[in-house]
Order: structure tokens, then sequence, then C-alpha cells
């Protein structure tokens, strides 16, 4: 990594590019810093602790906690994009514009950014209902001046990914979440340097904590990379003078096939029952806080579960063995011993499902991983196994794009 790091530098227009990134940083980690008008922060701090917002904070690299116009981060522009991708399987419209090609895809993107704006105001109108008690003057206009200050700073920063997409090292949105989360490291360790300093916590157990944690990254990294190729022969065909097929070649299939969204998806449901008893006074409304709490076991047995499920779901709907299955029959594909068609479907079906199964329990483990943490070492930090396995994911996807745009620009060419 290190090795490609120095390479690229040695680059002018990759250095460019990796300085134009650094710059967007330096903006967001400005902004994260701006706070948005009206609003006591310090009474936003109590509600770190509570439902998902101390999960918010991490990605919004501390924005939140400082409730700046960066508060939400890029949380909309994701959901903006999980259902687009739902939506070209379920309306036929979409998806004969996911088919169209490039001009396609700027529409799809073009709908995504205005869906970005539509999820950003309705979450923010949610949150400064929300924090109502924190504003100063909780009137219309104060709703209003928060909400679109919120919006506005999400808009912002979907600009911002674009930017370091078409002018950065790409992966731009996913390396405005990777800033965030990094951004906590130096806040953490502050903290744990207090913890020992105090007492609180023995020099024993920070030591158990960072070994736990190495071995947690080489298993993000294992899992991440780890993938079922199965191999695929093509059969020749003549037409006229000329053979074409016969070479082999394989279907690469993940064993974390759904990444980091079941995580997403089952913290964002989980989030609502809380959100909504906040609302309300009573026996009945802290019972339903106090289950889905982080904490207890109700909440972890619950996010297993949709973790679970939205692996399954997420899978099922961006790998489909039976299309994968026609397509190989259509170009005289064949899987050695198995035949075209539907056994070949069925055969990708067994697979993709145990493959799942690995992977989705692997992502429970990382998701419940904080608490498992802090029963074992007694040291609790913000920066958890969800932060832990999006940073991992996307250092692993830029370094691989940094050695992609490297290979292009040393690679010799066929006349020498």
């Amino acid at each position: 990594m290190l090795a490609t790091l120095k390479n690229a530098f040695k680059v002018e227009e990759i250095r460019g590019k990796i300085f134009f990134t650094l710059f967007m940083f330096l903006i967001f980690r400005i902004g994260a810093h701006i706070p948005a008008p009206g609003i006591n922060p310090d009474v936003v701090a109590e509600l770190l602790s509570q439902n998902i917002f101390g999960f918010i904070d991490v990605l919004s690299g501390g924005a939140f906690k400082n409730i700046s116009i960066f508060a939400m981060g890029i949380m909309p522009y994701i959901n903006a994009s999980i259902i687009m991708n739902l939506l070209t399987i379920v309306v036929p419209y979409f998806e004969r514009l996911a088919k169209e090609g490039p001009e396609g895809k700027r529409k799809m993107a073009q709908i995504t950014r205005y869906g970005c704006i539509i999820l950003g105001f309705v979450q923010a109108l949610l949150m400064s209902f929300y924090l109502r008690n924190a504003m100063y003057d909780f009137n219309f206009f104060s709703v209003m001046i928060v909400t679109i200050s919120l919006t506005a700073g999400t808009a912002i920063l979907m600009w911002m990914g674009e930017m370091i997409t078409e002018k950065g090292i790409g992966n731009g949105i996913s390396l405005i979440i990777f800033a965030g989360i990094v951004s906590r490291i130096p806040s953490g360790i502050t903290y744990i340097v207090n913890s020992l300093r105090s007492g609180e916590v023995n020099f024993f157990a920070v030591l158990l904590f960072l070994v736990i944690a190495l071995v947690i990254i080489i298993g993000i990294i294992y899992i991440n990379e780890g993938q079922r190729r199965i191999p695929v022969q093509y059969a020749k065909r003549v037409v006229g003078r000329k053979v074409y097929g016969g070479q082999s070649t394989n279907i690469p299939m993940k064993v974390n096939q759904a990444g980091v969204i079941p995580i997403i998806f089952a913290m964002s449901i989980l989030m609502l029952p809380g959100l909504i008893a906040s609302f309300f006074d009573g026996a009945v409304a802290n019972a339903i806080a106090r289950w889905f709490s982080t904490s207890h076991p109700v909440y972890m047995v619950v996010d297993t579960l949709l973790i679970i499920f939205f692996a399954y779901f997420y899978t099922a709907v961006t790998f489909s063995p039976v299309d994968v299955a026609d397509n190989m029959k259509k170009n005289g594909g064949f899987i050695p011993g198995i035949r075209p068609g539907r056994p070949t479907a069925e055969y990708l079906d067994r697979i993709l499902t145990r493959l799942t199964l690995a992977g989705a329990i692997f992502l429970a483990f990382i998701a419940l991983l904080p608490n498992l943490m802090t029963a074992i070492t007694g040291v609790n930090v913000s920066f958890g196994g969800t932060s832990l396995l999006i940073a991992v994911g996307v250092a692993l996807d830029t370094m691989k794009q940094l050695e992609s745009q490297l290979l292009m620009r040393n690679y010799q060419g066929f006349m020498k």
C-alpha cells in the first residue's frame, strides 16, 4: 500500500487528483464545525448515547454532535441510491434506464440527486422536531431555518462527493464517509489515553483491545476479498473462416456480496421505534426506548435477524442466478459438469445461498462488535465495527483504483 502511494505521487496527474481530494476533505472538516443556526449543541450531546445517533455522529465526522450544517452527513444520498437500485428491479422505467448505457446512468444519477434533496429535507425536518428541546426558540421560522441549513449541507456534501469522483481519485461518496470515520480516530486515542491516566482501564485491557481490533481488521479484509470462483467454459464456434470462443473464465461470487448495506438498513429500521417513542411519555414509551437501545438483548437479537434478512434480500436484488445462467447459455458458456439453463441457475443459487449465509453472520458479528469488545476489554470507544468495516472496505477499493491508474500509465504497449 505504501509503495502504491509512493508511486502515485510520482505521476503528476494522479498527484493532482490526490491533492484535490485532500482539499475536499479539508472543506468537509471545516464545514463539520460550522454550527447550524438556533440549536444548543450541549443539549444535543446528550442524545448521542441513544439509538443510532452515535453511529450517525461517527459517519458525519462529529458534525452531528456539533450540530453543524453537515450534521446529516451523506446518509440521505446513500438512502436515495439504495432506493434507486431497488426501483430498477420493481419499476420497468428505471429498469430500461439502467440498460440504456451512459445516457441512462446520467438520468438515474440526476433522479438520485433529486431524491437525495427530498429525503434530506424530510430527514432534516424530523430531526428539527426531535431537537426541539435543544432550540433556543422553537417556532416555525426556527424549524425551517434549521431544516434548510441541514438540507443544504447534505447537498454540498453530495456535490463534493461527485467532484471527488470526477476530478479526484474516484469513489467520492465513499471517501466522504471514510473521511468522517477516520476523523474520529484522534478523539478515540485521546479517550483511551485519558482512561489509562485516570485508572478507568489498565494497560492490559488496552493491549487486548488493540490485538482484537487488529485481528478484526484482518478478518474484514479476508471476508471482503474472499470469493468463490465458478469455472466457466465457452464452446468453440466457427463463423465463416473464423473460430470464436473456446476460452475458459470464471464467475467471481463474493462472500460479502451485499457489503455494508444490510447493516445500514437494519440500523435505520431499528432507529424508528426509539425515535417515535421519544415523542411520547409513559411506561410503554420508556420500555420501547429501553428495549431498542443498542446494549439491550432485544435490540441485538432483532438487529441480527434483520441483518441476515437484508443480506439475502440485497444479494437477490444485485445478483440474479437466472439471468447469469441465461447469458451464459446464449453465449455458448457452461459450467463443467452442469447442464446449461435451469440446472446452472439452481447450482449458482445453492452456492450463493451458502456464501450469503457466511457473509450475513459476519456482518451481524461486526454490528454487535462494539458491545462485545466493551464487555471483553472494558474499553468503550465510538469507533464501532460497522465504521471499521466501511473504512477498511473504502481503503481497499481506493488502493485498487490507484493501482489500476498506475498500471494504465506504466503500460508499455505492444510497440515496445
